[in-house]
């Protein structure tokens, strides 16, 4: 194992030193995008320009090639002054949405009260819509914040090119065009275009995000998963209705686990390219994309909680894949903070064809710890046993599989298994031997 770890380190290498031009590219083209930005609040200061894109490079800076980003625009606004009137459940089945490759439900109004103060700017016809209701005298409509935010990013962008703040080429409103959720502006780097979808987002404090009861919070320093759902985002989901966003949130824990010793990040780095080099569809916007591997590193993160878990790179890769691997056979990746949430549904690809390029990688890794510049090579590597394929179902027939001492199973399965904790080792005997009795008891 240890005549492996140059090739492993060398592959590392390659991608974090592409790192610091991604994040030279993001900023840049993030200057420009501020510009344009600065200029709409000029125009409508109900439009707030938010300079902390911390988490945005971060995200950015760690995907291996998708030049595309999510802005969110605040909105300014008293957003705990709103009355949130949740859609009946017909209407909010229907306008469940897909963005940024996953769904989530909750399909709302933003009501403004009749008694409410400090809101008038929000009652105006470009934004607002009467309704006739006991409560509220009417809703944001976010089809037309959305219209309204359109038309001041095409004055701002006429406005800068006409006084030579934004040079020719440096940006392209041309996909405005397109009728969505989100408006994109494509933006030069210096070498490359940045697709920036920006979203306008309405930030409340009130009826945060609210993460199951019974979640353990492991991995994570204490208290951080309480501070990162303090506050409730919510974006379009259609003209009429808004929906809670989680992408904040996912982002700020992903920040945490980059300040976590070890490889954990390094492993979703390391995966990512795999994933970007042999594993995507032909199109590269099909299959699996980084939003899913974020996903799988946080579960991850949290079932291998003890450092010693992420103390070499080979290993810690192992744990995103034994955890990527079992959602691949069953066809269930759940979010993070919603379990009950599958990230699989609705995919245009069939992701259970990725299982078998997965388990290549897992069963011979050498192959594909190196850069392929010219036509890429397929080649067919020996399947996993059905023992341990069906050993990846069992969590989908009983959720107290989908835990530690199961995961530990299957990375002693790979032979990643290093962990000197007696209790973890008992735990993953204990399941080991269930496991056994249960395939017995089958035959």
């Amino acid at each position: 194992m240890a005549a492996k770890v140059p090739q492993w380190q060398s592959y590392l290498q390659v991608i974090l030193s592409r790192e610091g031009q991604r994040v030279e590219c993001f900023q840049k083209a993030e200057n420009i995008l501020l510009i344009v930005l600065e200029r709409v609040n000029a125009m409508d200061p109900r439009f707030i320009v938010d300079y902390s894109r911390n988490l945005e490079a971060l995200e950015f800076a760690l995907s291996a090639a998708e030049d595309e980003v999510t802005m969110e625009v605040p909105l300014c606004i008293d957003a705990d002054a709103l009355l949130v009137q949740e859609c009946s459940g017909e209407q909010s089945d229907s306008e469940k949405v897909t963005h940024g490759n996953y769904q989530m439900p909750g399909s709302c109004y933003l009501g403004v009260p009749k008694e409410g103060h400090h809101l008038e700017k929000w009652t105006k016809e470009d934004v607002f819509s009467m309704v006739g209701n006991t409560e509220s005298s009417g809703h944001i409509v976010p089809g037309k914040i959305l219209q309204l935010l359109k038309n001041l990013i095409v004055a701002a962008v006429v406005y800068c090119k006409r006084q030579f703040i934004i040079k020719p080429g440096e940006l392209s409103a041309e996909r405005l065009k397109e009728d969505d959720m989100q408006l994109p502006l494509l933006i030069s780097s210096g070498w490359k275009m940045i697709c920036f979808n920006i979203v306008p987002v309405v930030r409340r404090k009130q009826n945060a995000l609210k993460i199951n009861n019974n979640w353990q919070e492991r991995g994570f320093p204490h208290g951080n998963m309480w501070k990162v759902t303090q506050e409730a985002d919510y974006i379009p989901a259609s003209y009429y209705h808004w929906r809670y966003s989680t992408s904040r949130p996912i982002l700020k824990l992903l920040q945490i686990v980059s300040t976590l010793k070890g490889y954990c990040l390094d492993s979703l780095r390391l995966l990512d390219q795999i994933n970007h080099e042999y594993w995507r569809e032909e199109d590269k916007y099909k299959g699996l994309n980084f939003h899913h591997l974020k996903m799988v590193l946080l579960w991850a993160t949290h079932f291998f909680y003890s450092p010693e878990d992420w103390i070499n790179l080979e290993g810690s890769v192992y744990r995103l894949l034994v955890v990527l691997l079992c959602c691949l056979v069953t066809n269930n990746l759940p979010h993070f903070l919603y379990p009950e949430q599958n990230l699989f549904q609705g995919e245009g690809a069939d992701l259970s064809s990725l299982f078998p390029k997965v388990e290549n990688f897992a069963n011979n890794p050498d192959h594909f710890l190196k850069f392929h510049f010219a036509t890429k090579e397929h080649k067919t590597h020996h399947q996993m046993d059905n023992g341990l394929k069906a050993l990846l179902h069992l969590p989908a027939e009983d959720k107290a599989y989908w835990d530690t001492a199961f995961f530990d199973m299957l990375l002693n399965k790979f032979q990643r298994y290093e962990i000197t904790d007696t209790q973890r080792v008992s735990a993953m005997s204990n399941i080991l031997s269930k496991t056994k009795k249960k395939v017995t008891n089958r035959s």
